[in-house]
C-alpha cells in the first residue's frame, strides 16, 4: 500500500479540506492491512468519503470523526464496534488542505525531530533503489508516496468504456485517459483522476499516447475498431486489447496484414477481452477485463506473449 497523493489533491482540490485516515498498525485478525486508507471530507450537515479501511463500524465511527481526531488512536475489533475479527488496528488520523499536501517522496511524519530509526529505514530504501513499505516506528509514520504509474488508455465510452471506467478508476497505479468521438458520448459525472479526450478522430489521438501505455479499445465502430488497431500496431504499446467476437477477430487479422503488419505484430493484440464465462453484460465484461489488466499475467513483462486466442476471454459483437 501506498500514499494516494493523487486522490488526496484531487479531493483537497474539490471540498477544501481533507481528513485522512490511515491503517498505521494491526494486532490480530483485521479487515484491512497496513497503509489502507479513507478520505473524509464535509458535505452539508454530513460528510462524504472515498477509499474503505474495512468498513463496518470501525469505518463508520473513524468517519465520524475524522474532524474531531487527530494523531493516533487504537480500536479493539470487539464487541465494542459490534465486531468480532478478534484484533486491534491503530489509525492515523490527519487533516489536509491544499498548503499541507505531503511532498511526493516517501512522507515521513511525526512529533519532534526524525528518529535514527526512520532515517535508516529511509536511507536503506534510497540505497537500494525502493519504497518503505508503510509502518508506524514509534510516534512517527512512514509511508510511500503512489503516483499513477500504469497509463492505459480506453478507447469508447459506451456501456463497456463506462463500466470499465467505474471498475478501474480507483486503482491507484492506474493513470485513465479516456476517449470518444464526441463531448456528449461521455457521461455527465466522470471519475476523480480520469482524462476526459472528446477528439473526432480518436486514431490520430494514437500517436500522443506513451510508447508504454496500455489500452483498451471498444468503440461503437468496427471501423474506428481497425483503424485504432491498425495506429495502435505503428505506435507501439505495453498491452492492447480489443473487444470482439471470432468473426470480428479474424476480419481484423486479415485487414491488419493487408495494412503492411506481420503475424507477429498483430498476434500483441488481445482479442478477445474479458473471462467467457463471465458473460457479456457491460459489468461482467469489465470485471473480466479489470482481472486481465491486474493480473501478472498481463503485467508489462509478460505482453510479448499475448495473443488473439486468450482462452479465458470473452467475445462480444
Amino acid at each position: 500500500m501506498s500514499f494516494d497523493l493523487h486522490s488526496l489533491r484531487a479531493a483537497v482540490d474539490a471540498h477544501g479540506e481533507v481528513a485522512r485516515v490511515v491503517v498505521a498498525e494491526t494486532a490480530g485478525s483485521t479487515p484491512r492491512e497496513v497503509g489502507a486508507a479513507l478520505l473524509v471530507w464535509r458535505d452539508g450537515g454530513g460528510w462524504g468519503q472515498s477509499g474503505t479501511i474495512g468498513g463496518g463500524a470501525l469505518e463508520l465511527d473513524a468517519a465520524q470523526q475524522a474532524f474531531a481526531r487527530d494523531g493516533f488512536t487504537r480500536h479493539p475489533l470487539g464487541p465494542n464496534l459490534g465486531q468480532c475479527c478478534g484484533g486491534a488496528v491503530t489509525l492515523l488520523t490527519e487533516h489536509f488542505t491544499a498548503a499541507t499536501l505531503p511532498p511526493e517522496a516517501p512522507f515521513a511524519r511525526g512529533p519532534g525531530d526524525m528518529p535514527l530509526a526512520v532515517r535508516r529505514l529511509l536511507d536503506r530504501a534510497r540505497a537500494q533503489g525502493s519504497a518503505p513499505a508503510p509502518q508506524r516506528i514509534g510516534d512517527w509514520m512512514v509511508e510511500p508516496i503512489s503516483t499513477p504509474s500504469r497509463p492505459l488508455w480506453i478507447w469508447g465510452a459506451g456501456h463497456v468504456g463506462r463500466a470499465l471506467v467505474d471498475v478501474l478508476s480507483p486503482v491507484p497505479q492506474l493513470a485513465l485517459t479516456w476517449i470518444d468521438t464526441a463531448p456528449d458520448r461521455f457521461p455527465d459525472a466522470i471519475p476523480q483522476g480520469v482524462t476526459p479526450i472528446p477528439t473526432a478522430d480518436p486514431a490520430r489521438l494514437m500517436a500522443h499516447a506513451p510508447a508504454h501505455a496500455e489500452h483498451l479499445i471498444l468503440t461503437y465502430s468496427h471501423a474506428l475498431d481497425l483503424a485504432l488497431c491498425d495506429a495502435a500496431l505503428s505506435r507501439g504499446f505495453a498491452f492492447c486489447g480489443l473487444i470482439g467476437s471470432d468473426t470480428k477477430k479474424a476480419r481484423f487479422i486479415r485487414r491488419l496484414r493487408a495494412l503492411g503488419h506481420t503475424d507477429a505484430q498483430i498476434n500483441r493484440i488481445c482479442c478477445p477481452i474479458g473471462q467467457k464465462h463471465l458473460g457479456k453484460h457491460p459489468q461482467a465484461i469489465a470485471i473480466g477485463v479489470a482481472g486481465q489488466i491486474l493480473s501478472a499475467s498481463f503485467s508489462r513483462d509478460r505482453q510479448k506473449d499475448e495473443t488473439w486466442t486468450a482462452p479465458s476471454s470473452a467475445s462480444m459483437a
